[in-house]
């Protein structure tokens, strides 16, 4: 008997297995294909389009064959496109659009969330390892809310600690002494600006000082190794890094040491009724949040306080002094002015003589104008695109920046740019209209004057970092001849890190006291 099958259960042959096999397989193929092509559509497409756009924008390549430093390469695209918009391709990889200073006024009218400050920071100080980002607004809104308005109240107790400061810090320079001034005014600037941020409590103390002096080196060291690494990298390497150890310990270190500062405020505010509430950053940040605010977030408050004002404030006086030890022909007619705005208040250096001081302040915007700081200001990045109004577009991702050091050296703003003319500014406001004495003062923030930003992310700390700055240059002024060591005449040339350029540490200068 034969063994009868159904054939409507048999099982399939090896060429239909093989078949649906490789049906399904080419069904998953085209599929993860399709995806593949929607990702790469959705990742590059925005940036295709970001390419196009730019395209219609001239870029600027350096002269063939030189090798240019970020700031010449900033001054010959300023030569070629001073009045027009133009791209450069920035030693970081960044495609930056620079400005001419004519767009400026239409640019500041635009809000964050169409031409944005923070977000233009947020890669150039990895903002995402850092944290500084929140330090630094909660730091930029204490200046404004709490710092600026009460300068002329602290004046006289600033004034009292840049002349403890100096006596602390100083060699008595009886006979010419040689020192390193920015190591100097390190010190001096951190106890000053302390007395301010923490109050007479923490100002002297050598923890504080250390945390102060060492905070912004520390972070910028943190930042050169993070930007070290490949952006892959970055998530898992950049907290492990020792430099980004270095930068967490101390801000644990700062917050140690001002809790127990908040918790005896807050005590004696609760216990004590003749408690005499103390003007300083540290009681103001305590009072707006009725004592809740937790002490690590003052502490970071302060690291970023310390990052915006105590390096920078430090930098530019460095900047001022380096120029006064080979420009003795200014110090008498210095002296003299510093002395007769005393004269007229009180034999005191009173916010107002400090505004008496219009040579003095001339002396300094001159020396930033000659000696700038930063090859570029104006720092923003695109959020939402914008047709500038010569009908040229930015699209969104985009920096922009304006092309401040060229600017400082464009006969257009600046006659005869390459002579330093120390009294510049002075002899416009003393002769001008009240419009040439408001613009051409050091804290002015214009289209032509961008030491401190422009519009409304400008510096909210210039006013107190400039009359700090005053104080401590009209007290050396006062007391001490400048020059430079072993009868050299040659200023010393700064030092260009990207687009920073700054004066050169560890050089030395000579001072001696004063005979009365």
């Amino acid at each position: 008997m034969k063994t009868q099958f159904n054939t409507t259960n048999q099982r399939p042959s090896m060429a239909s297995l093989d078949m649906q096999v490789f049906t399904g397989l080419a069904h998953t193929m085209q599929t993860a294909a399709i995806a593949a092509l929607i990702f790469v559509a959705v990742t590059f497409a925005p940036k295709l389009k970001r390419r196009i756009q730019l395209a219609r924008i001239p870029v600027f390549a350096t002269s063939k064959g030189a090798v240019q430093s970020t700031r010449g390469m900033f001054q010959e695209g300023y030569q070629k496109f001073k009045d027009s918009v133009y791209m450069i391709i920035t030693p970081d990889g960044e495609d930056s659009v620079i400005i001419p200073t004519a767009l400026m006024p239409e640019l500041r009218k635009l809000p964050d969330d169409v031409l944005s400050f923070p977000k233009a920071v947020e890669r150039l100080m990895e903002v995402e390892y850092t944290k500084i980002a929140t330090e630094a607004k909660l730091a930029v809104h204490a200046i404004k809310s709490d710092l600026t308005p009460a300068l002329s109240r602290l004046n006289a107790t600033i004034s009292d600690e840049v002349d403890a400061a100096m006596r602390q810090y100083l060699p008595s320079c009886d006979d010419w002494t040689e020192l390193d001034i920015n190591r100097k005014l390190i010190d001096i600037v951190t106890r000053i600006s302390g007395r301010v941020f923490v109050g007479p409590e923490l100002c002297q103390d050598p923890e504080y000082l250390d945390i102060g002096a060492n905070y912004t080196i520390y972070l910028m060291d943190a930042i050169r190794a993070i930007k070290r690494l490949r952006p892959w990298q970055k998530p898992f390497l950049a907290h492990r890094l020792p430099e980004m150890k270095k930068l967490r310990a101390i801000e644990k270190r700062a917050a140690e040491q001002l809790r127990p500062i908040v918790k005896e405020r807050l005590e004696a505010e609760k216990n004590d009724p003749n408690w005499q509430k103390p003007e300083d950053m540290m009681q103001w940040l305590i009072n707006r949040n009725a004592g809740a605010i937790p002490a690590d977030e003052i502490a970071h408050v302060q690291l970023g306080l310390i990052f915006a004002a105590i390096h920078t404030t430090t930098t530019t006086a460095t900047n001022i002094l380096y120029t006064l030890a080979v420009t003795p022909e200014c110090m008498d007619p210095l002296r003299e002015e510093i002395r007769n705005a005393m004269n007229e208040n009180g034999g005191q250096l009173t916010s107002k003589a400090l505004q008496q001081m219009l040579k003095l302040d001339s002396y300094m915007k001159e020396v930033i104008r000659v000696h700038a700081l930063s090859v570029s200001s104006f720092m923003r990045r695109v959020v939402k695109g914008i047709t500038l109004s010569n009908g040229q577009y930015l699209p969104p991702g985009v920096m922009i920046e304006v092309p401040g050091d060229a600017v400082y050296s464009d006969e257009a703003f600046y006659p005869s740019p390459n002579t330093f003319d120390p009294w510049r500014s002075s002899d416009i406001r003393q002769s001008g209209t009240p419009t040439d004495h408001a613009r051409n003062q050091f804290v002015t923030t214009n289209e032509t004057n961008l030491l401190f930003g422009y519009g409304r992310h400008a510096c909210p700390g210039r006013f107190f970092a400039a009359n700090e700055i005053k104080l401590i240059l009209a007290r050396l002024i006062l007391d001490y001849e400048i020059k430079m060591p072993n009868g050299e005449s040659e200023r010393y040339a700064n030092i260009e890190i990207g687009r920073s350029i700054i004066p050169a540490p560890g050089k030395t200068i000579m001072l001696k006291r004063v005979e009365i």
